[in-house]
């Protein structure tokens, strides 16, 4: 198979725990040939989307990738596109995405679907599923904040459209500066963020269960925070620990597979405090790495096969 990965620029990429590194070097390990390009680089020319694309040797070493060569290639004529750009999902983001789906259109097959990834947005896709969620609220009013923190004492707000636990915020009754963070967060009342009861169990980690085409993986990453944070985020400086699913994890995934499949969205990675829902990661959910680095269970390679039946049981999605 012939894969291209939309990914942030490979330079920025870290080889130790990039996810999207761990998938391009199992690809070549099972014989596949990997390209890169960047979503700046999208275009559509005469209908047909393209893309600069960088065909790449990819290596196990620190010195992970070489340069093969670049040329333009219609994205139709790769067997799968790969879009792993980390948010924000901005402008730029969403725009990549419209070309994607074009590109879908002229018979490319892009995972995860371009739709879902403008549809579900990472936060709000939780309320699909209020069985599994704590209590929450979406809002920019500062009043409704205040009367939702007066409700439940204890909370974490946060924005809908940042990633790595930036713009997180715990707020009590009693903190100074609870009014300032809403209004920053908020921009005056003119973005809605989301306030959810604060879940003690953060404390034993902010758990990232990955469901690869519906598939549940039997193990959890649990992203454990430093001394006090109350955000698990590994690029918050949590510790990453491997841990099997619980029986509330598994009931909680198994749930929201067929939904992940039905929308096209081949890779998700849902966050899990205790037995609350917290995220449904669809736009660059990671963990591979150090998954396979404590289980020995190799999800890239996973990822990969599961692409691989992909392509030989069923055509391009229909936009």
């Amino acid at each position: 198979m012939r894969l291209l990965f939309v990914v942030d620029p490979l330079e920025t990429l870290k080889p130790y725990k990039d996810s999207s590194v761990a998938m391009m070097r199992a690809a070549v390990a099972r014989g596949h040939a990997v390209f890169a390009t960047e979503a700046r680089q999208l275009y559509i020319r005469d209908g047909m989307a393209g893309s600069a694309c960088t065909a790449l040797d990819v290596r196990t070493d620190d010195d992970w990738y070489r340069v093969a060569e670049t040329d333009d290639c219609v994205l139709k004529d790769f067997d799968v596109v790969l879009m792993r750009t980390d948010p924000p999902v901005d402008t730029d983001y969403l725009l990549a995405t419209h070309l994607l789906g074009v590109a879908e259109t002229n018979g490319a097959r892009v995972l995860n679907r371009p739709a879902s990834l403008r549809d579900f947005n990472e936060k709000l896709a939780i309320l699909n599923f209020p069985q599994f969620v704590t209590p929450t609220l979406v809002s920019a009013d500062a009043l409704e904040i205040g009367t939702f923190l007066g409700e439940h004492h204890d909370i974490i707000v946060k924005p809908l459209t940042e990633m790595g636990g930036s713009g997180i915020f715990r707020l009590t009754l009693t903190d100074p500066n609870r009014n300032a963070i809403m209004e920053t967060l908020t921009r005056h009342g003119r973005r809605a963020i989301m306030a959810q009861r604060y879940l003690p169990q953060i404390s034993e980690g902010d758990k990232r269960i990955l469901l690869i085409n519906g598939e549940v993986v039997p193990w959890a990453l649990a992203r454990i925070p430093k001394a006090g944070e109350t955000r698990g985020n590994l690029a918050a400086g949590g510790t990453a620990r491997a841990q099997p699913l619980s029986t509330r994890d598994r009931e909680i995934a198994e749930a929201i597979a067929p939904w992940t499949q039905a929308n096209g969205i081949f890779l998700a990675g849902l966050d899990v405090i205790g037995d609350c829902l917290t995220e449904i990661n669809v736009t660059s959910p990671t963990g591979l790495q150090e998954i396979m680095a404590q289980t020995g269970h190799d999800v890239a390679a996973q990822f990969i096969a599961s692409i691989e039946h992909v392509c030989t049981t069923t055509v391009a999605f229909e936009a």
